[in-house]
C-alpha cells in the first residue's frame, strides 16, 4: 500500500505448543488516515470486522481520521494521553538542534521508549483485556493500528500473541519488521525532509522511530516484575479466563 505504512499480516507465528497463528485473521498497520482509494480497495478485500485504533484525540487531529471501509466497525481505543508528552513531541517536530539534543541526547530518548513500554504495560490493563476479550468474542478478522504501528499495536499485538501462547522471541521478531524501509514511520519536520534533514537530527531522532528490542524486553519484564510471569498477567492485569483465552486461540490459531 501507498498511503499506509507498516501494514503486515501477523499470521504463521508459531505458539509454544505447536500450532500457529492463522492468516488473514490479525493485521497491524500504522494509521489509516492517508490511505488512498487502492489502498481502501485493498483493506476491504480482507473481511475485516473491526479496525481497532490506538491514537489519541491529538493524533487523529494531526494526522486525520481513519479511512471509512464498508461494513467495517471502527473501534478508537487510546492508548495514550494526548497531554502527556505534548510538548515533548512538539519540540520533536519543530525544536532546533540544541533543543533536541537537551532532549534526546546521552541515551534519553531510548529510555524515554522504554519507559513508554512500562508505563503502558503497568497503566493500560484496561484497554488491553477490552482489545483481548473484543477478539475472542466478535472482532476477528481485526486490524489494530495507532499512529506509525510499532508501538502502541506493537504492544497490543504483542499482548494478544502472548495471550494465545506465541514464543517471545517470534514476537519480538514480527515486531521488528516495524523497522524494515517500507515500513517506517515518516515524521516531516516543519518543512524540512527527511532528504535534507541534519544527519545529526536524524540521529537524536531514531531512538523514538524505531523498533528496538530492549523495548519489547522493558514491557516483559514489567510483566515478570508485576505479575511473577505472564499467566498472572493476563488472567489478574487483564482479568482474561481461561474460557476467554481458549475462545481467542480458536479464533486466531491453526
Amino acid at each position: 500500500m501507498t498511503g499506509v505504512r507498516n501494514f503486515r499480516d501477523v499470521g504463521g507465528l508459531p505458539t509454544t505448543d505447536g500450532r500457529s497463528v492463522r492468516p488473514g485473521r490479525l493485521f497491524r498497520s500504522g494509521h489509516l488516515a492517508h490511505a488512498t482509494e487502492t489502498d481502501a480497495e485493498f483493506l476491504a478485500s480482507l473481511g475485516l470486522h473491526t479496525v481497532f485504533d490506538f491514537r489519541n484525540r491529538a493524533d487523529r487531529a494531526l494526522e486525520g481520521p481513519d479511512v471509512e471501509l464498508p461494513g467495517v466497525r471502527n473501534v478508537n481505543i487510546p492508548l495514550s494521553d494526548p497531554a502527556d508528552g505534548g510538548e515533548f513531541w512538539r519540540i520533536v517536530r519543530e525544536g532546533g538542534l540544541d533543543r533536541l539534543r537537551a532532549l534526546l541526547g546521552e541515551g534519553r530518548a531510548a529510555a524515554r521508549m522504554a519507559e513508554s513500554y512500562r508505563e503502558m504495560v503497568r497503566h493500560r490493563t484496561p484497554e488491553h483485556g477490552r482489545v483481548v476479550r473484543a477478539l475472542a468474542e466478535d472482532s476477528v478478522p481485526a486490524l489494530l493500528h495507532c499512529a506509525a504501528g510499532k508501538d502502541r499495536a506493537g504492544l497490543s499485538i504483542a499482548v494478544t500473541l502472548l495471550a494465545v501462547g506465541v514464543d517471545r522471541e517470534a514476537i519480538t521478531a514480527d515486531y521488528m519488521a516495524s523497522n524494515a524501509p517500507h515500513n517506517r514511520y515518516r515524521l516531516l519536520r516543519g518543512d524540512d525532509t527527511p532528504e535534507t534533514r541534519d544527519p545529526e537530527v536524524t540521529e537524536l531522532l531514531a531512538p523514538l522511530f524505531e523498533a528496538r528490542p530492549e523495548y519489547l524486553a522493558a514491557a516483559y519484564e514489567t510483566v515478570d516484575a508485576h505479575w511473577g510471569g505472564v499467566e498472572r498477567y493476563l488472567a489478574e492485569g487483564l482479568g482474561l479466563t481461561p474460557a476467554t483465552r481458549e475462545r481467542l486461540r480458536d479464533r486466531l490459531l491453526d
